[in-house]
């Protein structure tokens, strides 16, 4: 069965394409196996004439062959490799694999064995020494022509104790490719073991910590008819909702097509949607501390980091689950299974009106349907809803990233004691949501939205009373001027807009506000490691003209890029003087928070969500929810002959529910 060109690589895609490449490279080791996104103006000309070709279905690929660094692509029609060449200085994203490999070899490593006796560790106990394996960033030693990952050490007195409570003072360096130690980062005041006892969160330690508490009820999710929405291969239906849910390593989810039924009117939205990066700065100046700073999808891969979801713990109710297929480094192939979940959830009010007159009444309930990803670094979640709405949201929880500290130390500001011995550095988790609009079509134009007072002074013919205010407009014509920050003093937003539509009723241009209000700034120093690598982050705001394969915006390879030469968005901004005005455009949206860490943090943090709206705005001619079924309504006329009005589900008009009156 042909697939369609948005849909990711089978298991079989994968294989076939790795036969290939072997056939001609034998010792190659694959970092990435992918389908090549479908050139745009192929796929639109294929989808509006049924007449054009199918797009060519081709797979990337970077290896890594004879310790070189290559690029590939191959055409499964005609099982070919069409282009293989090799790139110099960049290293490719880091699998698996690698990050197993670092354990086992510092472990056993006599630099390492020597420094965590040094620490309080007998020889005997290296295997209770863990690490976390992390990207290096960029450490101007080593360079980028080999592949490097530091060590974060801890140690596990035992095999349930949270190794985040005992972490160790030194860092050691691990070369990928020679599989072995190649340094070690020593800081000049040592730290020693913290031998305080354990705070663990799982069951045993809470049941011998007086138990869970006990005055929860269960609360059960149950769709006796089923689910509303419907998936055909990719291609998810919901309501008035139609789109295509891809997956890659890189990404994870990506939302292509993304159309609205307006009274039998199938209208463009969105070309794709997708998180595309995010970078994590740490906040303490100490080597090697400046090298902590991970671009979680660039360097790891959001799709190669995923969870397999699980029916009652990630995903509650009625699931519709996807798996993903991906290569492994040795050309094999892994399976996620269930690693996106999609779900309905009860989403409280969706619009409500009573007349205080004559108690007349009409509440509709919401309701919003969820495609879930989780990997290791986030829970993020696309959310849409009955009223047009897209809702992008993260929810980070997990295990802080943890550091030694004395007794008698001060952190200096940089982080936090959550506990004893246990330093948690300040840091920021800045996401980037790349979003491809077709509002009514492939030309659009932003605008940038302030909340403004008018400038007419107080009894002035124009502000008699002082009171007026409105939204100012700023449009956006070339790249330079669209690199823009949040105001929350002006409340700012940024409208998608098509000027080649008019809504009949307002009488402005149909377009989409992007609502997002936690949005800090960068705070690492321009010019600094961070800020020159992260260059997406500089600006909550960058638009670009749409090019092909302009899709990441740190780069294509973020593992040990010194942020020196320009690449991803850094380079596709160029002199900032390309229109962007009435064309097929880019935006790329950074937020996200900034952690001050704290003992409630600790041991495991409780999910913290960061949200933000894409809302149509003139986009429809009237509230676009309003054939949603209400749980109740009642009109001034069915109120007068004392009729019942209109329920939809168990909403009447006065009804008991565990002995608590609940009306509408």
């Amino acid at each position: 069965m042909t697939p369609h060109p948005f849909d990711p690589l089978s298991a079989s895609e994968i294989e076939s394409t790795i036969a290939i490449v072997r056939a001609l490279h034998a010792d190659a080791q694959f970092h990435v196996v992918s389908a090549q996104e479908p050139r745009k103006a192929q796929l639109t000309q294929w989808v509006t004439d049924a007449s054009s070709p199918y797009p060519p279905r081709i797979a990337e690929v970077v290896a890594i062959t004879t310790s070189k660094v290559f690029e590939g692509l191959v055409d499964l029609a005609s099982a070919n490799i069409i282009k293989w060449e090799r790139r110099e200085g960049v290293q490719p994203i880091i699998t698996l694999e690698e990050l197993v490999a670092v354990e086992r070899g510092c472990r056993v490593d006599p630099g390492v064995i020597k420094q965590c006796q040094l620490s309080g560790i007998a020889a005997e106990d290296m295997h209770k020494v863990y690490c976390d394996p992390w990207t290096i960033g960029h450490d101007a030693r080593f360079g980028s022509e080999r592949r490097f990952q530091q060590a974060l050490m801890y140690y596990r007195p035992q095999m349930d104790h949270c190794q985040y409570q005992y972490p160790l003072d030194f860092c050691p360096v691990w070369d990928s490719l020679a599989k072995r130690v190649v340094a070690i980062d020593v800081p000049s005041v040592r730290r020693p073991l913290n031998n305080s006892p354990p705070l663990d969160y799982h069951h045993i330690s809470l049941a011998n910590r007086g138990g869970y508490r006990k005055d929860l009820r269960p609360i059960s999710i149950t769709q006796p008819a089923g689910v509303s929405f419907s998936v055909e291969k990719r291609w998810l239906s919901w309501q008035n909702w139609r789109f295509h849910i891809g997956f890659n390593y890189r990404e994870g989810i990506v939302l292509h097509d993304v159309t609205f039924n307006d009274g039998g009117k199938s209208r463009s939205i969105f070309y794709r949607i997708s998180l595309a990066e995010m970078v994590v700065p740490y906040g303490n100046p100490d080597h090697p501390h400046q090298r902590k700073h991970a671009f979680d999808l660039g360097e790891y891969g959001a799709g190669y980091m995923a969870n397999s979801l699980s029916l009652g713990c990630d995903c509650k109710g009625a699931i519709h689950y996807l798996d993903a297929h991906l290569p492994t480094q040795n050309g094999g192939i892994r399976t996620i299974k269930n690693a996106v979940c999609i779900h309905e959830e009860d989403n409280g009010i969706l619009f409500k009106h009573t007349d205080f007159r004559d108690d007349s009444t009409t509440v509709t309930r919401a309701r919003k349907l969820v495609v879930q990803q989780v990997f290791t670094a986030a829970n993020y979640e696309y959310a849409v809803q009955q009223d047009g709405t897209i809702q992008p949201e993260i929810r980070l929880t997990g295990i802080l990233n943890t550091y030694a500290i004395n007794a008698d130390e001060s952190t200096n500001g940089w982080g936090t004691r959550v506990h004893k011995g246990v330093n948690a550095h300040n840091h920021q988790h800045l996401f980037c949501l790349r979003i491809h609009p077709n509002i009514d079509g492939a030309l659009n134009t932003v605008y940038m939205i302030d909340a403004m007072p008018s400038d007419a002074p107080v009894g002035s013919q124009d502000n008699l009373f002082g009171n007026a205010f409105y939204p100012k407009r700023t449009r956006f014509e070339t790249i330079e001027q669209a690199m823009t920050d949040y105001n929350g003093a002006t409340s700012r937003t940024w409208d998608i807009v098509n000027e080649n539509v008019i809504n009949p009723q307002s009488g402005k241009h149909v377009s989409y506000k992007l609502v997002s209000r936690e949005v800090p700034s960068l705070l690492p120093k321009e010019g600094s490691l961070v800020w020159k690598r992260a260059a997406f982050a500089r600006h909550a705001i960058h638009v670009i003209p749409h090019a092909d394969d302009q899709l990441w915006p740190a780069g294509d390879h973020v593992p040990q890029t010194s942020g020196d030469a320009a690449c991803g968005i850094a380079e596709w901004i160029g002199d900032g003087d390309k229109s962007i005005a009435n064309t097929d455009i880019v935006l790329f949206h950074t937020f996200g928070l900034t952690h001050f860490p704290a003992p409630e943090d600790f041991p495991i943090m409780p999910a913290e969500p960061v949200s933000l709206l894409l809302r149509p705005r003139h986009f429809f001619e009237c509230n676009p929810a309003m054939d949603v079924p209400p749980s109740y309504s009642i009109t001034p006329s069915e109120r007068a002959r004392n009729i019942n009005g209109f329920s939809h589900g168990d909403c009447d008009d006065s009804k008991e529910v565990n002995g608590v009156i609940a009306s509408p």
